[in-house]
This record gives C-alpha cells, sequence and structure tokens, in this order.
C-alpha cells in the first residue's frame, strides 16, 4: 500500500462478501483493529476498479462515518475541509 501504518491513518477492509468491515489504526502505543458485521444486508459501496489499478482509496472523515452505517460515501456532500488561511500583516 506504500504507506506509514504508524502514520495515525485509519484503514478500512471490506471482507469479500460484503458484511463485515474492519478498521485498524495505531495510536502511538498499539495497534487498534475495529471490526462489524452486519447483521442483516451487506456494506454495497465499495470503490471500484480496485483490483486493476487502485490499491488505496481516500476518504475524509464524515465519509467513513456514512460507510459504517452501510451507505455510499461517494453520493455525501460536505463542508470543505478546514485548511489555514495566509492573512497579510
Amino acid at each position: 500500500m506504500q504507506s506509514d501504518p504508524f502514520s495515525g491513518r485509519l484503514y478500512v477492509f471490506r471482507n469479500r462478501r460484503g458484511t463485515t468491515i474492519k478498521v485498524l489504526a495505531y495510536d502511538g502505543q498499539g495497534f487498534w483493529l475495529a471490526q462489524k458485521r452486519l447483521s442483516k444486508g451487506r456494506f454495497r459501496w465499495w470503490p471500484e476498479g480496485l483490483q486493476a489499478r487502485e490499491v488505496t482509496r481516500t476518504l475524509e472523515a464524515h465519509q467513513l462515518q456514512v460507510l459504517l452505517a452501510a451507505g455510499n460515501p461517494g453520493a455525501t456532500q460536505a463542508a470543505p475541509c478546514w485548511r489555514a488561511l495566509n492573512v497579510p500583516s
């Protein structure tokens, strides 16, 4: 995946059947592994074309929340990400 697992990023994996999502994170002391398994239905959304070209996909925090609720994070809209402004003094 060519990314540092100790960077504080969350890594999200879905099983083949689409019934389970696992989230892996490093908090500075060790790794956390969280799992959500749906009792009914499936996580329908998953990035297309990952087998051919893309290995990873970046999600914003609000998109991850939608994914964990078994929704489509690609269809969500939110305010733009905060960024610092350079204000002349």
